[in-house]
């Protein structure tokens, strides 16, 4: 019971993660239909970065944040200005995989002429350090990862929610057509949208980071996982990809226990197969869609 506690409690705190590394492919298509191949490597681009301020300064990689934060989210703009705003509205969904496919590339290239092929690690005064839980060892590496992705959550639910540009941006996820007629300009939210999906990646990379070995092509291992998630919660539904983020994660923390981890993975698979099979749409898409 006491492993199983403690798988449950890990479940949670990894599924918050993915939660977090999910949300800027569900911004990403939700906005302008695009699948953004490039957003795990953007995640892999921010731990790197993360590690560098750590290296060279000396300080905790979520100071890194102030920079990062910022600069992914003018990338963002940027990038889907100059490129994926270039692409023809009848083929952006298929062109857009090819597009952020070659940047993701040129990322991964990018990282292994800087920093080599390395695997690369943060170390941290509290890397070593745990608190028990009615029995369960819960390292402080993952609190901290799971407190900054529940904040990062927090912050995206009340800008999409509680401010003029959040509602903007919903209306141009929900109908882009009716929303320009409103007098929204889509094109500009467009691009601030994909910035927020960027701003999103900077976050959750810093957070992968504190508890992860990273190498430049990492992104290649996360790039799954995260298309299963925002596929079972439903394209497009930033509350739909959380819920299955939270249940996939806490089904993978229970399968290594009599699977390994290796295998433990294969969940988020199997639950891609079952949904485009039963439910294309997704499990948690659809009127949570529409609400938020």
């Amino acid at each position: 019971m006491s492993l199983f506690f403690q798988s449950v409690v890990l479940g949670v705190l990894l599924g918050g993660l993915y939660a977090l590394l999910a949300a800027g492919l569900t911004l990403y298509f939700g906005v302008m239909r695009v699948v953004m191949i490039a957003h795990s490597a953007f995640l892999i681009l921010s731990a790197y970065l993360a590690w560098w301020f750590t290296t060279e300064t000396g300080l905790d990689p979520l100071l890194s944040l102030v920079v990062t934060v910022p600069l992914f989210f003018v990338a963002g703009v940027l990038m889907q200005r100059l490129l994926i705003s270039r692409l023809r509205p009848a083929t952006l969904t298929m062109m857009s995989v090819l597009l952020t496919f070659s940047v993701a590339l040129v990322i991964e290239g990018m990282l292994g002429f800087v920093f080599s092929g390395t695997q690369r690690r943060i170390r941290l005064p509290y890397s070593g350090d745990s608190l028990e839980l009615f029995g369960a060892n819960i390292a402080v590496v993952k609190l901290i990862a799971f407190g900054l992705a529940a904040v990062s959550l927090g912050a995206l639910f009340l800008i999409l929610k509680k401010t003029q540009f959040g509602q903007a941006l919903r209306a141009t996820i929900q109908h882009p057509d009716a929303a320009r007629l409103i007098g929204i300009n889509t094109d500009r939210i467009a691009g601030y949208g994909f910035g927020l999906g960027l701003a999103t990646a900077a976050i959750g990379g810093t957070a992968l980071a504190l508890d992860s070995t990273i190498y430049p092509s990492l992104h290649w291992h996360w790039i799954g996982p995260l298309m299963a998630i925002i596929v079972v919660g439903g394209l497009g539904s930033i509350p739909g990809a959380a819920i299955a983020a939270m249940l996939l994660g806490l089904g993978q923390s229970l399968l290594q226990i009599p699977l390994g981890t290796t295998w433990a993975q294969t969940i988020f698979y199997l639950a891609l197969f079952a949904t485009l099979m039963v439910r294309p749409q997704g499990f948690f898409g659809g009127r949570l869609a529409q609400r938020f």
